[in-house]
């Protein structure tokens, strides 16, 4: 068992007073008498905020744990529901993986998640982040954490220039190096609260920083140039069409996307697929027989490798209308924060145009 060095010593005396205030997480002095976090809280709180801000993440985390409260409790939701609760969170692959996850914890793990970093990362959905982050916050396991706010402290304490993502090994070499046998769970913590609240992005507050003795980009002076990243390619523009169809008894006509690909599992608006092919409107067919009109303006909206840029259709179908695509939703069992946020996009580009039946009172919004 190797001790804690100097330089982890010194960020968690720092974390014992700075600690950030989080639904999930344990504090240092309740952790200190023996108070044990909770892997299934660990274990989602890490996927929600994977690619998403911890202030985005609170209202979604502390709905999804009233509801299913323990890991069993997930497994046996209904995918619609879970798909549901996660619209507008993103990167909707965490939403069907998260239910992989914890129907594996149940099938194969008895409802309980491994104390063991090899067998966390043969669970769907859990990466080398994600098995380290579990395996040293919940565990208490020395397996170092590299998140964006880690990488970032770790290329200004050592003024690292090689730019990401080619300085990764030589910043998890980094992060290994400090990470501490003893209270590793919060030594993990402790680096991640550093990145998000004192080596930030812009302006640093090195003045205050447990680390800035030993910091050698404060030293040379380069700590805002850090870390440096290598120049993204311009993202492509792709165009598609939705087709907003409310039926006469109020009722939306709505598909299940596929499960696999963008916004997998996810209730949405039929439409064409969205293609890069020069064309402001590439042709498409409506998913049932109505009278579509195009709604003034475009819904835009950014994903990861691409921009996207949708015309809205919209049409009142006749009571008898047999879709080609979709089924009805009953108006009173529709809400639009059941939508991703690009579909509900094109809800609130249309409402005032499409929605007839409704009353000031029956808002859906």
């Amino acid at each position: 068992m190797r001790e804690n060095d100097n330089i982890s010593v010194s960020l968690l005396a720092w974390y014992d007073v700075h600690a950030r205030e989080m639904l999930w997480r344990v504090p240092p002095q309740a952790r200190k008498a023996g108070v044990r976090p909770d892997p299934y809280a660990i274990w989602m709180s890490e996927i929600m905020l994977q690619q998403t801000t911890v202030a985005t993440v609170k209202d979604y985390f502390r709905r999804f744990i009233a509801r299913w409260p323990t890991v069993r409790d997930l497994a046996a939701a209904e995918d619609a529901d879970v798909m549901a609760e996660w619209a507008g969170l993103g990167y909707y692959a965490r939403a069907r993986n998260l239910l992989k996850c914890a129907r594996a914890v149940v099938a194969d793990h008895g409802g309980t998640f491994p104390a063991d970093h090899a067998a966390l990362l043969k669970l769907p959905g859990i990466g080398p982040y994600t098995a380290a982050a579990v395996s040293s916050i919940a565990f208490d396991l020395p397996h170092a954490v590299l998140d964006g706010n880690v990488e970032r402290v770790m290329a200004r304490l050592y003024d690292q220039h090689t730019p990401l993502p080619e300085a990764k090994p030589q910043l998890m070499a980094y992060a290994e190096r400090h990470t501490p046998t003893l209270r590793a769970g919060d030594y993990a913590q402790a680096v991640m609260d550093l990145g998000a609240t004192i080596c930030t992005p812009k302006s640093p507050a090195c003045g205050i920083c447990p680390w800035r003795d030993p910091c050698a980009a404060r030293a040379a002076g380069t700590m805002a140039e850090l870390p440096k990243k290598t120049p993204k390619k311009a993202k492509p523009v792709r165009h598609g069409t939705v087709y907003l169809g409310q039926r006469v008894d109020g009722a939306w006509l709505l598909e299940t996307r596929p499960e696999k690909g963008l916004l997998g599992g996810m209730l949405g608006w039929p439409g064409s697929d969205w293609v890069d092919t020069g064309l402001p409107h590439p042709d498409s067919t409506p998913p049932a027989t109505g009278d579509w009109k195009q709604v003034a303006g475009e819904v835009r909206h950014t994903f990861t490798h691409f921009h996207l840029v949708l015309r809205v259709m919209t049409a009142h179908l006749s009571q008898d209308s047999q879709p080609d695509v979709g089924d009805f939703k009953p108006q009173h069992a529709f809400s639009p924060s059941d939508l991703p946020t690009v579909m509900r996009k094109a809800f609130d580009l249309t409402r005032t145009d499409v929605t007839p039946h409704m009353t000031e009172g029956d808002s859906l919004l």
